[in-house]
């Protein structure tokens, strides 16, 4: 598993879906990036000797900016790291 360091966060990103509301299927390359996850590993923020606790925890279903993120695979399993400031809102 990955254990995010700084202020970053672990998600698992959920699938966009692959038609719209309408019901038309839509290609690949005209969805759009899904920014909603969930929240899988979280680090604690350290600056100097202080350490705050994050916004999100484990578990927590969040929606985060569009373009934020390192994709990661690990096991099979895809990814994204992204900092904590990039998460914005808990749903």
């Amino acid at each position: 598993m990955l254990k995010p360091l700084g202020d970053r966060v672990v998600l698992q990103v959920e699938e966009a879906p692959e038609q719209s509301v309408g019901g038309i299927l839509l290609a690949s390359n005209a969805q759009e990036k899904s920014v909603t996850g969930t929240v899988v590993a979280v680090s604690t923020q350290s600056v100097g000797d202080l350490t705050a606790p994050a916004a999100v925890k484990e578990g927590d279903k969040v929606i985060f900016d569009k373009y934020a993120g390192s994709e990661v695979t690990v096991d099979g399993v895809d990814y994204l790291v992204v900092h904590e400031k990039d998460i914005v809102a808990v749903l």
